[in-house]
């Protein structure tokens, strides 16, 4: 079968490298696809927004499978388009992907459907926001409902960065339209880990645990960026609390879309806070997460496009999910200035130094003059598994020993909180 891919970071790369090793799968396009891609691919100068041109593109080439990546094209009805087109499109409807799309729809939902999450106050003026904080106070988060590549998210603790953060959103447009509405709730305290889980519309089949490390810097300082780094499993998930998650959260929102209106088939990606008093959700995403897919993926046994089919064919019960019995880790080597400004076109050296149970994922990338360079913010995954969290940390950060390029910048605390918590 021919597959295309659609999106160029370092989850489709990893999409890629996971579809390629089905042996149904003959051609792999993706759209636009990056540096590394490339090797794995045949990369298409097409936008993963340029919804017309990439629906020509499929049924020019005879797609058989669509596999979308990221959230902007879903929230803009792709998966809707392809569908009436009688495209195969593996991905949530616009409806569906809401959930992502508009923080407040997934808040909303959340709260008459008795989902566990942060309490929450929904404003479209500066004034009532900051007005609202002066009442209740910090610590708080302040959020562009809109898609904000997952970045318009700000944990204010103290009354001062939060009445910041309203003015930076809703005032200086530093998300744009994104911010046009903010949602301002409660902090909550604890351990995030991140739940992906195929679904196909009823059935919830969760992958293994993850957890992301949105902060910049090492010990969870610096601005929050898309996700410096990921590893999976995450200790902090117990067998006591994914049955609490399937029960009161994965398998209740699911019940609760469908009953909306918005039956969702795809990838469900649930952020949440472990807390004292129980799992409580931070954010839902449409989509696999970036980084976390790099990992998960890395330990996924079963053909994922035997996986696709059954969700599209809504009999994910009727097959058996395989997991590796080992760890992953994924360190993201990002551009020096990230998550503000940073140069492209620097040339990364080393990659050809990296072998063995070491994957490295493209996120930013590009060719030029024959040499791998720089393009984007996050620029690589550098992604190692091993038969436990310790050997693939240091796998990993072995490996980045050996890249290089000018102005890199990377967390060197990947996955030490699930050291900690197996000590």
């Amino acid at each position: 079968m021919k597959v295309l891919v659609v999106g160029g970071g370092g989850r489709e790369h990893a999409l890629v490298w996971k579809l390629k090793q089905s042996p149904r799968v003959k051609e792999i396009y993706c759209a636009p696809g990056n540096a590394g891609i490339a090797g794995d691919a045949v990369c298409v100068g097409i936008s993963a927004e340029d919804i017309p041109s990439l629906l020509a593109f499929a049924r020019d080439k005879g797609i058989d499978l669509t596999v979308v990546g990221p959230e902007a094209p879903l929230c803009a009805g792709l998966t809707d388009q392809f569908e009436q087109a009688g495209l195969k499109v593996f991905g949530p409807s616009r409806a569906a992907a809401e959930i992502e799309g508009s923080k407040v729809v997934a808040k909303d939902i959340m709260a008459k459907y008795n989902i566990p999450t942060a309490g929450y106050a929904v404003f479209t003026e500066p004034a009532a926001a900051v007005s609202y904080i002066d009442r209740t106070g910090a610590p708080c988060v302040v959020k562009a409902e809109g898609l904000a590549a997952g970045k318009g998210v700000i944990v204010a603790l103290d009354k001062q960065t939060a009445v910041n953060a309203v003015n930076s959103i809703m005032v200086d447009k530093d998300f744009g339209t994104a911010g046009d509405r903010i949602v301002v709730e409660e902090c909550l305290l604890g351990e995030e880990v991140s739940i992906l889980a195929f679904t196909d519309g009823y059935n919830v089949v969760p992958m293994v645990s993850s957890q992301d490390h949105k902060r910049a810097f090492d010990n969870d300082q610096g601005p929050n960026t898309g996700g410096m780094g990921a590893y999976a499993p995450a200790p902090v998930y117990t067998p006591e609390l994914h049955k609490q998650v399937m029960d009161e959260i994965l398998v209740p929102m699911i019940r609760a879309l469908d009953a909306e209106g918005r039956t969702y088939r795809g990838v469900i990606y649930a952020g949440l806070m472990v807390t004292e008093q129980g799992p409580k959700v931070l954010e839902f995403n449409a989509r696999f997460g970036d980084p976390e897919t790099q990992p998960v993926l890395a330990l996924l046994d079963t053909d994922l496009v035997e996986i696709i089919d059954a969700v599209l064919a809504g009999r994910l019960n009727k097959i058996e999910i395989r997991w590796k019995k080992q760890a992953s880790v994924c360190v993201v080597l990002a551009s020096g200035g990230y998550p503000g400004a940073y140069e492209k076109g620097k040339v990364i050296s080393g990659l050809d130094r990296v072998a063995g149970n070491v994957v490295v994922f493209h996120a930013g990338t590009a060719a030029k003059e024959g040499k791998i360079v720089t393009a984007g913010g996050r620029v690589l995954g550098v992604t190692a598994t091993g038969p436990d969290i310790l050997q693939a940390i240091e796998s990993a950060y072995k490996a980045v020993d050996n890249i290089s390029f000018e102005g890199m910048q990377y967390r060197r605390d990947i996955g030490y909180k699930a050291i900690e918590r197996i000590k």
